[in-house]
């Protein structure tokens, strides 16, 4: 079906149903969307598959269908609302506005609920496990990443690699190319920690560090502290933060989400209220695009509406937080040419475009170039490239010669789960580019002129 086309045959919405579940998509968001088709070429599925029901407005049609009674949730449907990469650049290029990230998180609560019952005792076992211990649970990751540190540095990753046997393990060893480095030391031990600021005290930030990001991110965390200590931030990190919840959001755990956003929201505006906080920040644009919408996550709480809203209200990501002050530009120069992949929970979720690029520009010696269809997915999200691995490897494939044809030498994102994707990208299609988080080149440019 061409863009320029509408879906026809829309029924009128009739009331919804009593026995829907609680999390259902709402009647309002559903009806904001006009079938005007100007979302597809912004949906990475619908570019790789060319199907209508993968399309934004495909699936907004298949959640009215449900929502009406007019159609079951069935495998076909399961399948169409799982293969979205939830990235939201459909918002991006809706001329009415369709909150489409509400609408395919309500969707999976809902599915989660119809499904959870159905599975296979392994799959809820893994789960369980996945959600609901190692996400949350430091002893878990801390052993996860001890794990994955000794596969990598006994060598026994090189073998694997090298000899092809991964091969024989399908899919497992498709996605085995895709596993992080374990950065040891982990970023756990600076948690609970409070950094003084490299000068004068001009601002007071706390640092949310995310949950596998302590593992796979530690020199990341590291560099974001050091950076804000340079423009003169005192640096809590405070001990009882947890999780942001955004994995949990995507997968329809809605209600694991919320606790944990109760969480860390305990953990952060005690610390506003005592001494004041001139923001709560992160360097992970997926994670930062949930914690800003705590407050919708939390609206049906009377005890944390509120407590929700003024978190939310303080919440920055750290690119947003650094290019709303007067950036310490005593910097060393950084000889490189730069391009820029959009996160698309920055650009799409948090409408944040022009930051990570002001602050590439004021690094000395760079060179930023734009690359084409830069706020495109590039296939991480979340977990979907393990999930559906096969599509993300195709969105991948398409991405990295984008960003090699700039003639840039390295590739910058705002994301650690973006900054994954690509470097697995760049292994397998690239033409040996470095990929860096934006804040890690202008830790290295501060670096570079205390040398």
């Amino acid at each position: 079906m061409a863009a320029s086309e509408p879906v026809t045959s829309v029924p009128a919405f009739p009331p919804i149903l009593d026995n829907r579940h609680a999390e259902a998509p709402a009647a309002a968001d559903l009806l904001s969307c006009i079938h005007c088709g100007l979302c597809l070429n912004a949906c990475p599925t619908y570019r790789e598959l060319g199907v209508e029901m993968d399309s934004p407005r495909g699936r907004i049609y298949q959640m009215m269908q449900v929502a009406t009674g007019q159609a079951e949730i069935s495998p076909s449907y399961l399948e169409h609302l799982d293969l979205c990469l939830a990235c939201r650049g459909c918002e991006s290029a809706c001329p009415s506005g369709v909150h489409y990230g509400r609408l395919i998180e309500a969707a999976r609560a809902e599915i989660e609920a119809y499904a959870a019952p159905k599975r296979s005792w392994r799959e809820r076992a893994l789960r369980n496990f996945v959600f609901r211990r190692l996400l949350v649970s430091r002893g878990w990751l801390k052993l996860a990443g001890a794990l994955l540190y000794l596969y990598q540095a006994s060598g026994l990753q090189s073998i694997a690699r090298g000899s092809g046997v991964l091969k024989l393990f399908g899919k497992l060893g498709r996605i085995e190319r895709l596993a992080p480095n374990a950065e040891i030391p982990f970023f756990f031990d600076k948690i609970g920690k409070t950094f003084a600021p490299a000068g004068p005290r001009r601002y007071r930030v706390g640092l949310l560090a995310g949950c596998i990001a302590n593992v796979t991110s530690a020199r990341l965390n590291e560099a974001t502290v050091r950076v804000l200590q340079q423009n003169g931030c005192e640096v809590l990190v405070p001990e009882s933060q947890t999780c942001c919840g955004a994995l949990h959001v995507h997968a329809g755990l809605k209600q694991d989400a919320r606790e944990l956003a109760r969480r860390n929201i305990d953990a952060f505006l005690p610390l506003a209220d005592n001494g004041g906080l001139d923001a709560v920040v992160t360097n992970g644009a997926g994670c930062g695009s949930t914690l800003k919408e705590y407050h919708e996550l939390l609206a049906e709480d009377p005890e944390y509406r509120e407590k929700a809203a003024r978190f939310a209200a303080i919440m920055k990501d750290i690119t947003e937080f650094l290019a709303s002050i007067e950036l310490n530009t005593a910097m060393g120069r950084l000889e490189a040419v730069v391009t820029y992949q959009d996160s698309c929970h920055l650009a799409h979720g948090q409408k944040i475009r022009q930051a990570p690029r002001q602050i590439l520009k004021a690094i000395p010696g760079l060179q930023f170039r734009e690359m084409p269809l830069s706020d495109l997915c590039c296939g991480s999200a979340g977990t979907y490239n393990v999930v559906h691995d096969d599509i993300a490897d195709s969105i991948i494939a398409k991405k990295i010669p984008l960003a090699a044809g700039t003639g840039a030498t390295v590739i910058a994102t705002a994301n650690v789960g973006c900054e994954l994707q690509l470097k697995a990208g760049v292994a397998r299609y690239g033409q040996g580019q470095r990929v860096a988080h934006v804040v890690e080149l202008l830790d290295e440019a501060y670096q570079k002129l205390g040398r």
